[in-house]
């Protein structure tokens, strides 16, 4: 009976959780969140603002675009206190305070403590960090991190060498006079970084470049003459926040680079500056990026839309369609018609957040509060971003996520999260897909040969045991540090999505996720913080996770049904509603890779999330209750 369901514990159970992701909206109605402080942020933010100082503009040159020295060096001690407050027990810094150590944020932070002229004060400190340096070897550490991609490891190792860590032969040269070709041709340019570090290729390369001439003639001359118009690719390409894809580490290294080669004057420094000092927290910490608003509130909305009538509301509606990138993009080159994942200048369109928004305005125009008079342009709009989806797919009939056809370094290529993301995506809009003002209308054959190449992908894709990789999240407990319970939960989504459940190739991937299920119940592996005697962070596995576990039962909930799913369903259900009962369904896990392998965790995730998977049930449990 309806009664019974509304007093049973997983209502009660969604109703908390639902609660608490409306209460965290912002006055518009959106979703800005919260990301994890980072150490490596913060440590790359404070060498280059320690850089700024060293070589702060003289008298003769107007320095009143930047802060105030004064300024500048209280930002830095507040950051130096922070991360002296959140060195792990092994004596190394992970990238989030729920992170394990690892080897270049380790790097990073020794780093900042001697540009900025701290050593003398944080000895035992340094000396613990050094020494878990010297356990694992820098190039040979930073190698077995980031593989063949120098999208990172060449930037860590020149924030080393500005420190006199290394020597600057040790610094891959980056030939930064490519950036003055048209973006249309990068692909086929065979670039040594991600279509993301086009801003770091030049301000690096230019570092190196002034630190260590090249002993070819020719290609010393080459660089020479292409230093202004590759800096000026730089100032045209720099959002009008001042950051590099609102990312931290990203706009430090390209401003520490430039500072570092006098140009501490120049007009990307200082814009880089100014944006680090209006992103620093209260704590002296720094995020790795401004926020994710667009792709939080996206999938806040579709998670409410599990259950809710009335996910529609002006406000959030308007502020979503505002999000629609309609420019073509000065720094991927991409087409109008994309999302990304803030609404701030910085963000850039790509194929998660885009197929994330088309999900979202479609729950919005399903709901009850939702009035087509109001939006008439929806299904414009909409459609806008369904063509650039389109015309963003790979050969290979996968989606990447910023760039069509970079498939050379592992976050340019096509993703089988991002390809699942983008079919659920079209089921949702397929009528108007086929509707007269529609990329295929009259053309369904068309469309049918695109859904089922892109099927053929995620087979292609799948892993033996079953499951598949994401690409933008990992487990930190796995040694490959996938995470194949995100991957599978997505892709077997857009099974359930196209009728595609009972497929044999669903059904391996269904037994595969039931198989994951740790004995408690969950899913993944959830992190706890203490600290020890010495006032060190500690961080030990405790059980599983709130984000892997919603993901695995609200996929679970699609599966075809037979009594080794229920049972495996039912406890996690119960692990679910445990978490809410107890509170701990707001706990992070750091789930999320950012840009080249970076940690993150964000506080809406594992809220919304559960929402999600509550919804689901709740939904299969009264199934009169919502008709989509």
């Amino acid at each position: 009976t309806t009664e019974s369901i509304t007093t049973s514990p997983l209502h009660i159970a969604y109703r908390t959780a639902r609660d608490s992701l409306l209460d965290q909206r912002q006055g518009s109605g959106h979703w800005t969140g919260q990301l994890a402080a980072s150490s490596l942020s913060t440590a790359t933010a404070i060498s280059t603002l320690a850089l700024v100082r060293q070589h702060y503009p003289t008298t003769t040159i107007k320095p009143s675009a930047l802060p105030a020295k004064n300024q500048l060096s209280q930002t830095i001690d507040n950051g130096l206190a922070w991360l002296a407050n959140h060195q792990n027990q092994d004596g190394g810094w992970g990238d989030t305070n729920l992170s394990y150590s690892n080897i270049a944020t380790t790097l990073l932070v020794i780093a900042a403590f001697k540009l900025a002229d701290q050593e003398s004060s944080n000895v035992k400190l340094l000396q613990a960090a050094q020494k878990y340096i010297n356990n694992i070897g820098i190039e040979e550490g930073l190698r077995k991190r980031y593989g063949k991609d120098k999208t990172f490891a060449i930037p860590i190792l020149t924030n080393a060498a500005l420190a006199g860590m290394v020597p600057w032969k040790r610094v891959t040269a980056l030939p930064f006079e490519l950036a003055c070709f048209p973006t249309a041709v990068y692909r086929f340019l065979r670039l040594p970084v991600v279509s993301y570090a086009i801003p770091a290729l030049v301000a690096i390369g230019q570092a190196r470049f002034l630190h260590r001439r090249p002993r070819n003639p020719l290609t010393w001359l080459v660089r020479k003459l292409t230093l202004n118009k590759s800096l000026r690719v730089l100032q045209r390409i720099q959002p009008t926040s001042g950051g590099y894809l609102e990312a931290i580490p990203l706009t430090s290294f390209v401003v520490m680079s430039l500072a570092a080669t006098g140009r501490a004057h120049h007009s990307v420094t200082t814009q880089g500056v100014n944006f680090l000092m209006n992103t620093v927290r209260k704590d002296g910490s720094w995020p790795i990026d401004s926020d994710l608003a667009t792709w939080n509130t996206s999938l806040a909305i579709k998670a409410l839309d599990q259950y809710e009538t009335d996910v529609a509301t002006l406000d959030a509606t308007t502020w979503l369609l505002s999000c629609q990138h309609t420019e073509r993009h000065p720094f991927t080159g991409a087409n109008p018609g994309g999302w990304g994942w803030s609404n701030l200048s910085g963000a850039v369109p790509d194929c998660d957040d885009t197929p994330a928004a088309l999900l979202a305005l479609d729950a919005i125009r399903r709901s009850d509060g939702f009035s087509a008079i109001d939006f008439p342009q929806l299904t414009t709009v909409a459609m806008a971003g369904v063509k650039w989806m389109l015309r963003l797919q790979n050969r290979d009939h996968g989606w990447p996520t910023f760039c069509r056809g970079w498939g050379t370094l592992p976050f340019d290529r096509s993703g089988a999260d991002l390809t699942a993301h983008v079919l659920r995506a079209l089921k949702a809009w397929e009528q108007e897909i086929l509707a007269p003002d529609g990329p295929f209308h009259g053309k369904p054959k068309k469309l049918q040969q695109l859904i089922d190449g892109a099927f053929a992908y995620l087979q292609r894709k799948q892993n033996s045991d079953g499951s598949w990789f994401p690409l933008w999240f990992g487990n930190q407990d796995r040694s490959d540090e996938e995470n194949p319970v995100y991957g599978t939960a997505k892709v077997l989504l857009a099974y359930h999505r196209w009728g595609k459940s009972e497929d044999p190739i669903a059904r391996q991937g269904y037994q595969w996720l039931v198989n994951q299920a740790n004995s408690d119940g969950g899913w993944g592996s959830g992190v706890d913080k203490s600290r020890n005697d010495a006032g060190q962070l500690c961080i030990n596995r405790s059980g599983s996770g709130v984000e892997e576990t919603a993901l695995a039962v609200e996929t679970l909930l699609t599966a075809p049904k037979s009594e080794l799913t229920q049972n495996t369903l039912n406890k996690g259900l119960e692990w679910m509603i445990r978490s809410v009962q107890n509170g701990s369904f707001r706990d992070c896990s750091p789930i999320g890779f950012y840009f080249a392998k970076l940690w993150y965790h964000e506080c809406l995730y594992p809220v919304i999330f559960t929402v999600s998977a509550l919804g689901a049930a709740m939904k299969r449990l009264d199934p009169q209750h919502k008709q989509n």
